[in-house]
């Protein structure tokens, strides 16, 4: 599977010129994110991101993620696709390289925006999102798990659900370390498209939320199910 790189992804965002996309970018009213619990990242915009795993350590890095899940979602989506998945209309972002390249041209593109003929196609959202914003949403984007590796383990993931729902309602004979231990193993298996490190995959949310309560066992199916669901 030809896996698209940079210059085809610039290119790409260069040519998209339809009614729908002018549309689409010309009325977004940016959408303020809460990036409280992050670490600040100062005046000075940077150049890589800074809310990397390996650079602030998991709990970090898990709050980056899920700040810049609500920022993406409220400023994002509406053009570059539901978890990142563009529907063609605007560059699909899952594949922008997780190294300082790919950061640069991100940045960029996020502090000034894109016109094309005098016509706004996105947003300058720098200077009314900030910083911390911009890594955040930037952390969630790198994180997407690559959906075709998803679909190899559908059916145990669904299989898994389906234990899991009788679980939360008796947990008689249900083992959390057994399951915990699976889910991780599926999440090790599924990449990211932009070839960062670890991908927020379902298997990944799952495994996390299992302590051997029923409520955590509720939420590890609706997690598995909603995730599921999203990538058919």
């Amino acid at each position: 599977m030809h896996r698209p790189n940079l210059r085809e992804i610039l290119v790409a965002a260069a040519v998209v010129a339809t009614a729908t996309l002018v549309s689409a970018h010309g009325d977004v009213n940016p959408q303020p994110v809460d990036t409280a619990g992050l670490p600040e990242t100062g005046d000075e915009w940077l150049t890589e991101n800074p809310y990397r795993v390996e650079a602030v350590g998991e709990e970090v890095w898990l709050k980056a993620v899920q700040v810049g899940a609500s920022g993406y979602n409220q400023n994002c989506a509406r053009c570059h696709g539901l978890e990142v998945i563009s529907g063609g209309l605007a560059p699909d972002l899952r594949f922008l390289e997780a190294e300082e390249y790919g950061d640069e041209w991100y940045m960029e593109r996020f502090r000034t925006g894109y016109t094309q003929n005098g016509v706004t196609k996105m947003p300058a959202f720098g200077d009314l999102l900030g910083q911390d914003a911009a890594w955040a949403i930037r952390t969630y984007i790198e994180t997407r798990p690559d959906d075709h590796a998803m679909q190899d383990f559908s059916d145990e993931l669904k299989a898994m659900r389906d234990q899991l729902v009788i679980y939360g309602d008796d947990t008689n004979g249900a083992d959390p370390d057994a399951l915990k231990a699976r889910l991780t193993e599926i999440a090790v298996e599924i990449p990211t498209l932009s070839g960062a490190p670890v991908a927020d995959s379902v298997a990944f949310r799952a495994a996390r939320l299992i302590d051997g309560t029923p409520e955590a066992y509720e939420a590890a199916a609706e997690t598995l199910t909603i995730g599921l669901s999203a990538a058919q």
